[in-house]
């Protein structure tokens, strides 16, 4: 019999704010994340736009010498897995160590590091102009090794890489983990900072990024008829999972319990997902059969929604390949319209947006939806959040090279 994984703590850094609550109030309101690009100059760039991490100092987070020697997306990781720490309240204590996982990941790794030290040998040709730190800063593994050393746990420490699902199969794999017995708890989830000239550059050139650089906070429009693409991101989401005798025995404050997970690969392409949205429906079948509830138990989805031309019909056509007459009745929507598109974190961070959103049986809105694709006909949230009670809700993610996951949680009760 496998056993129950619960949600202690959640940490969330993102373009709406530095913690939990501020990045949640943000998105109930509907506030869009999306600004001129400041970290780097983007003149020469078609995409002059993107959803930055507003006046980050990771000193407040740690000491100064250390954050030199990290990567913005480890630093990102860092302050998020120490808000996920202090919510749970869970302590480590020295039998724990090896009973205690990290699977935190990142899509892309340290590639501000990479670029900015790439920069220093084409311009000096100097080999020993190189930091001796590039190595731990640009690994995709460096985050999770940072909260492994920062905890203690001596247990499995690994990232999955699944592109734009990472943080949603880095959270998928920690919840087999415990379930299985491998572990009684783990932090797990994702961080990312791409906004480098060259990732937005080659997103831009796929043809997959918003160019409405004259009207930032309305570029990103999910599902609807006259979207133009995803808005580069970045950002960390980091949630304590714990097997739920283990957090009932120290009195943790229980926030949400995950009961399903699923996880495909669509083999048709390294960049399009499938047309008939085969994988992607599949990821959401095995979800809702690994949580043993039927489509009608779901009563939110976060849906991936990248606003890109082929991902939102994609999804809603999986949404009804698996939910059928149902698809209509549920009530979806991409709070990717606020914060953008932060590659893999996004995946993590949107888990802890479902566990905030049946605490306070709201569902966040979808905005800038003005008038629907004709390919895209479900109730998608548009513009408003909306009060509605909820016991059960999913979250999509699905990435480039045919990734496909969908996780489920539910309200916990004793």
């Amino acid at each position: 019999m496998t056993r129950r994984v619960v949600v202690t703590g959640i940490g969330i850094i993102s373009p709406l704010g530095q913690n939990v609550e501020d990045t949640w109030t943000a998105i109930k309101a509907g506030k869009s994340g999306v600004g001129p690009i400041t970290r780097f100059d983007a003149q020469n760039h078609l995409v002059k736009i993107a959803a930055e991490v507003k006046d980050w100092d990771p000193s407040v987070y740690m000491p100064a010498k250390e954050a030199r020697r990290r990567d913005r997306y480890q630093q990102f990781i860092c302050a998020a897995a120490q808000e996920a720490l202090a919510q749970s309240g869970l302590e480590l204590r020295e039998e724990q160590y090896s009973r205690t996982g990290v699977i935190v990941g990142s899509a892309v790794g340290g590639v501000e590091s990479y670029f900015e030290q790439a920069q220093v040998l084409f311009e000096t040709h100097d080999p020993r102009r190189i930091t001796p730190f590039g190595i731990p800063m640009l690994m995709v593994n460096g985050g999770s090794d940072i909260v492994s050393i920062m905890t203690g746990a001596t247990g499995p420490s690994y990232t999955p890489i699944s592109a734009c699902a990472t943080g949603a199969d880095c959270i998928g794999h920690a919840f087999d983990l415990i379930r299985l017995g491998r572990i009684d708890q783990a932090l797990a989830g994702c961080g990312e900072a791409p906004i480098i000239p060259i990732g937005v550059a080659a997103f831009d050139r796929v043809g997959a990024c918003s160019r409405e650089n004259d009207n930032p906070s309305g570029a990103s429009r999910p599902f609807d008829k006259n979207r133009t693409g995803l808005v580069f991101s970045e950002g960390a989401g980091v949630v304590v999972l714990e097997e739920l005798e283990t957090a009932k025995a120290r009195g943790a404050e229980i926030l949400a319990e995950i009961v399903g997970y699923g996880s495909s690969s669509d083999a048709f392409h390294t960049t399009a997902p499938h047309p008939e949205a085969i994988g992607a429906a599949l990821a959401l079948d095995q979800a809702l059969k690994d949580a043993q509830l039927d489509p009608a138990d779901i009563q939110y989805i976060n849906a991936h929604g990248t606003a890109t031309a082929i991902n939102d019909p994609m999804e809603t056509k999986a949404v009804k390949k698996v939910f059928g007459e149902y698809a209509y009745k549920v009530p979806m929507s991409s709070t990717k319209s606020m914060t953008g598109h932060a590659m893999g974190a996004t995946a993590a961070i949107e888990v802890g947006f479902c566990i905030l959103a049946m605490r306070d049986g709201i569902a966040p809105p979808t905005i800038n939806l003005t008038e629907s694709d004709p390919d895209c006909d479900l109730d998608y949230i548009p513009n408003q959040s909306r009060e509605l009670s909820m016991t059960n809700v999913m979250t999509n993610a699905f990435g480039f090279g045919g990734h496909n996951v969908s996780l489920i949680l539910s309200r916990f009760d004793a």
